[in-house]
């Protein structure tokens, strides 16, 4: 009995391993022919707070990300894309520099930044190294290797054997926590590419998906919600309550009168003269 359930899970596995790698190529395939330029997502009408960045993973041009783009911009936010990174194959400490650049030559502020498998990476890195201004405010990672992956190791092309859990760039963003308050964690129950998992410790807040697949949990349904619940608790923060406001502004009063009296003893017992 044992046997058997092994073997059907084993058969499920296969399954949605090969649905991912039919998603991955349906994708890609889509990313050629689709029309319209990243420019198109840059002025929505009406506009929302916060800009957004998208940042792909290996072997993923910005393309891949097109359906989380059409979202985010319909609900009213600028998405902005780093097509420098090309199909982003190389490594994790440039790319994060590309990242870095492209925020302060768009001036971007408190952005967002939702990223897949190895572009969780360059944010997290980017957050660290390239974002002094912390122009970056939270970032939404799907199915990344915090951590690493194991099976990197069987395959024979640098831009993956980066991902080893030895690489020096992920040993060293691995034990770096100082910015994973601010990043969310979203990765699928099962995930062949990243045996280790997706759990970030310390994050703001890990989420496990139901779809199955490195790929296809960009497709779950439950995403498109996590992504807004990172973009929306941003907007809120950068937007007080007016009541909030006000009280900072009588702080800024009182605090003037302190400097006045300070500068005009005579002030402080009963007016000026």
């Amino acid at each position: 009995m044992l046997t058997a359930a092994r073997a059907a899970l084993a058969l499920r596995r296969t399954w949605w391993r090969v649905r991912d790698y039919a998603y991955v190529l349906h994708r890609q395939a889509v990313g050629v022919l689709a029309r319209g330029g990243p420019e198109g997502y840059l002025d929505p009408d009406p506009r929302e707070h916060p800009d957004v960045v998208l940042v792909p993973g290996v072997y993923e041009s910005w393309q891949f990300l097109r359906p989380l783009a059409d979202e985010l911009h319909a609900r009213g936010h600028a998405v902005h894309v780093l097509p420098a990174l090309g199909y982003n194959r190389g490594p994790v400490e440039s790319a994060a520099a590309v990242l870095g650049a492209h925020l302060r030559s768009a001036d971007l502020r408190d952005v967002v930044v939702v990223a897949h498998s190895k572009g969780g990476l360059i944010g997290k890195l980017a957050m660290i190294r390239h974002d002094p201004d912390r122009r970056i405010a939270r970032m939404l990672a799907v199915a990344t290797p915090f951590g690493g992956s194991s099976l990197a190791r069987l395959v024979p092309l640098r831009a993956v054997r980066a991902f080893l859990p030895t690489d020096p760039t992920i040993a060293a963003l691995a034990v770096e926590r100082s910015v994973n308050a601010r990043i969310t964690s979203a990765y699928s129950h099962w995930d062949p590419h990243i045996p280790a998992g997706s759990v970030l410790p310390g994050a703001r807040d890990n989420v496990e998906l139901a779809t199955p697949g490195h790929f296809r949990v960009l497709t779950d349904p439950r995403l498109v919600d996590v992504v807004l619940a990172a973009v929306r608790a941003e907007a809120a923060q950068a937007d007080p309550p007016a009541q909030a406001g006000a009280d900072d502004r009588d702080d800024d009063r009182a605090d003037d009168r302190a400097d006045d009296r300070a500068a005009d003893p005579a002030a402080g017992a009963g007016g000026r003269p």
